[in-house]
């Protein structure tokens, strides 16, 4: 169809009304084709393309579904309180409090104020990175040729600038992430080993403790030894639920946990919100 005048590119942009790529938005969630069955009302439906990113503000109790689609997604995690941003997730208190350097079912996800920003309710990946963080500019510059964010190989602290800026955060505000679907382990000489992908399909389930703001760079991960730039389409789903509260086993599951559970609640009492 030709744009070569207005009249002709209105047409052209109209046209796609209804149109569906392999990666995009779904806008409202609820249109999404196959929602989990398990799932309220979505309220965030989305395939991220290898190499992009999103971001979006999720309500306490929200629940958030990240798919590896076809076995090389891996979803670098920036989350912060909502309305504070300097609360944000700190990836070393989430390994020091809960003793353990490895991310899976049960674990929380905690801010550097002792307080849970989210909870991990399910996984069937196993296969994630709390050690490494994201790409830079200079490191896919140096292995790709190119790592800014418009280049057919960005890096996940570009796309991680161009999310913040879209939520009023500066670069200085992006503290280390977290990774999903590519994971390492330490081995007994303290080196990193790269365990790559559980395969396709995997998917981990995360629940909104507060109301937060999630950023997602969907990008290879920095220990990846391939010299390809690899990265394949990411699903996300979110859906309303409730948060964790007492009596549920996540709360009682470890005293680490169960203070942050009880700080959390505290502070959200104190401000009417719980």
């Amino acid at each position: 169809m030709a744009t070569a005048t207005t009249h002709q590119a209105r047409a052209h942009a109209r046209a796609q009304a209804g149109g569906h790529a392999d990666a995009m938005p779904v806008v409202p969630a609820g249109d999404w084709p196959a929602p989990p069955c398990e799932a309220g009302l979505l309220v965030w439906a989305e395939t991220v393309a290898g190499g992009n990113y999103t971001h979006r503000v999720l309500a306490r109790g929200t629940e958030l579904r990240l798919t590896d689609l076809r076995g090389d997604a891996c979803a670098h995690l920036l989350l912060f309180a909502a309305d504070r941003p300097w609360e944000r997730l700190n990836v070393a208190d989430t390994v020091k409090v809960q003793w353990n350097a490895y991310l899976g079912e049960g674990q929380l996800l905690l801010s550097d104020q002792g307080r849970v920003l989210a909870s991990v309710v399910a996984d069937t990946a196993g296969r994630h990175d709390t050690l490494c963080g994201t790409s830079t500019l200079v490191r896919n510059t140096a292995r790709y040729g190119d790592g800014t964010a418009q280049s057919a190989s960005p890096a996940g602290r570009e796309l991680f600038k161009l999310a913040a800026a879209k939520n009023g955060l500066a670069p200085r505000d992006l503290p280390p992430s977290l990774s999903f679907f590519q994971g390492v382990r330490v081995g007994p000489d303290g080196a990193l080993g790269f365990t790559g992908s559980a395969g396709p399909g995997g998917s981990v389930t995360l629940r909104a403790e507060q109301d937060v703001t999630v950023l997602i760079a969907n990008v290879p991960h920095p220990a990846d030894p391939r010299p390809d730039y690899l990265s394949t389409p990411l699903e996300v789903l979110a859906w309303r639920a409730a948060p964790t509260g007492p009596g549920d086993p996540l709360w009682d599951a470890t005293p680490e946990g169960r203070r942050a559970f009880l700080n959390t609640a505290g502070f959200l009492a104190a401000k009417g919100l719980a």
